[in-house]
C-alpha cells in the first residue's frame, strides 16, 4: 500500500473547514448569506491578483509589482476617460503601459537574468511614482460615467453572485485553461521544476519567463478595472498597502511552493476563501488593522516554514538567481 502523503493543500483545506464551522458556531451573524456574500466579494480582487501571482511563483519567481499594476493602469483609464478621452483610446493606452511594464519585468529578469525579487521591487516603485508625479491629478480616481459600458465587471450580480466574484471564477477558469491545457502551461511548470533541465531540452525558456510577467501584468490591470468598478474609483495610493503582502498569502498559504513547478488555481481559491474567512472573522470580532497584519504576518512565516518542508529544494534545483 501506497503511504498517505499529506499535502499543504489537504493541510490548509482542513483549517479553512475548520475556522469556518468555528466562525459560524461562535459569531453571531457570520454563517448568514448576506455576510457570506460580501466575505467572497471582500477577497474576489485578491483572488485575481493570486492568480496572476501563481502563474509566475509557479514558474520560480515572484512579482511584488502586482500592485502598481493594480492602480496605475487602471487608474489612467479613468483619468483619461475623465479628460474626455474615448473609451477604445483609453483602454488601449492602459493596456500598453501593462504589456510594457510586464515586457520590461520578464526581459531584465529572462534574458539580464535580475532576480525576480529585486526586479519587481524596482519597477513597482516606478510605476507607482510614475503615476503619482505624473499621471494622476487626485490621489482618488472617481469613476467616470463615460466609463459605464464596462462597469459591470464590478457591479451587479449574476444567479445572486457579486460581479468581482463572477469576475474571480471567469479568471480561474482561463488560469485553469493555460496551466492545464496549453503547451506554455507545461513549459511554465517545467521550468519551475528546474530551469536548467528545461532549457537543456530545448524549451523556449526566456520567452515563456517573459509570457509570465506579462501576464502577470495584464491580470493585475484586470484586477484594477474590476476594483474600480466596484467602489466607484480607484484609490491610487492602494500601492503602498500590504496588499501585496495578502496576494503573496493567499498562494503560498494555498500550497503554491516557492521552490516552483508544484501548484495550481486550486490552490489560489482555497488560499483565497482561508484568508477570507479570517480577515471577515476578525472584523467581526473587531480586531483593529494592526493586529490583523500581525495576525497575517505570523500565517505568512508559517506558511513559508510549512513550504520550505514540504516542497525542499535539493542541490540540483536550489540555484543562484531565483526568488
Amino acid at each position: 500500500m501506497k503511504k498517505l502523503r499529506i499535502t499543504q493543500q489537504a493541510i490548509v483545506f482542513a483549517l479553512f473547514v475548520l475556522l469556518f464551522a468555528g466562525f459560524a458556531l461562535l459569531l453571531p451573524g457570520f454563517a448568514k448569506l448576506d455576510n457570506l456574500l460580501t466575505l467572497l466579494q471582500n477577497v474576489a480582487i485578491l483572488g485575481i491578483l493570486g492568480l496572476g501571482m501563481a502563474i509566475v511563483v509557479i514558474g520560480r519567481g515572484i512579482d511584488i509589482s502586482m500592485i502598481a499594476t493594480l492602480a496605475v493602469p487602471s487608474g489612467l483609464l479613468l483619468q483619461m476617460m475623465q479628460n474626455g478621452a474615448s473609451l477604445s483610446h483609453a483602454s488601449a493606452v492602459a493596456l500598453c503601459l501593462a504589456l510594457a511594464f510586464g515586457l520590461v519585468n520578464g526581459w531584465l529578469i529572462a534574458y539580464a537574468e535580475v532576480p525576480s525579487l529585486f526586479t519587481t521591487l524596482a519597477t513597482g516603485l516606478f510605476l507607482a511614482g510614475l503615476g503619482q508625479a505624473f499621471l494622476f491629478q487626485l490621489e482618488v480616481v472617481q469613476w467616470p460615467r463615460s466609463l459605464d459600458a464596462i462597469a459591470f465587471f464590478g457591479r451587479g450580480s449574476l444567479a445572486g453572485l457579486p460581479m468581482p466574484v463572477v469576475m474571480f471564477a471567469a479568471a480561474a477558469l482561463l488560469v485553469t485553461l493555460l496551466l492545464k491545457r496549453l503547451q506554455a502551461g507545461a513549459f511554465i511548470y517545467a521550468i519551475g521544476d528546474n530551469p536548467y533541465a528545461a532549457r537543456a531540452t530545448g524549451l523556449p525558456t526566456r520567452p515563456i519567463m517573459v509570457l509570465e510577467y506579462v501576464l502577470a501584468a495584464l491580470i493585475g490591470v484586470f484586477a484594477g478595472v474590476v476594483m474600480a468598478a466596484s467602489v466607484n474609483s480607484m484609490p491610487t495610493r492602494i500601492y503602498n498597502s500590504t496588499m501585496v503582502y495578502d496576494v503573496v498569502l493567499v498562494v503560498v498559504l494555498g500550497g503554491i511552493g516557492l521552490s516552483g513547478g508544484r501548484g495550481g488555481v486550486a490552490n489560489v481559491i482555497i488560499g483565497t476563501l482561508l484568508i477570507g474567512t479570517m480577515l471577515n472573522g476578525m472584523t467581526i470580532l473587531d480586531v483593529t488593522y494592526s493586529v490583523q497584519n500581525i495576525v497575517k504576518g505570523v500565517v505568512l512565516l508559517a506558511a513559508i516554514l510549512i513550504d520550505s518542508i514540504l516542497n525542499p529544494r535539493n542541490e540540483e534545483t536550489a540555484q543562484q538567481g531565483d526568488i
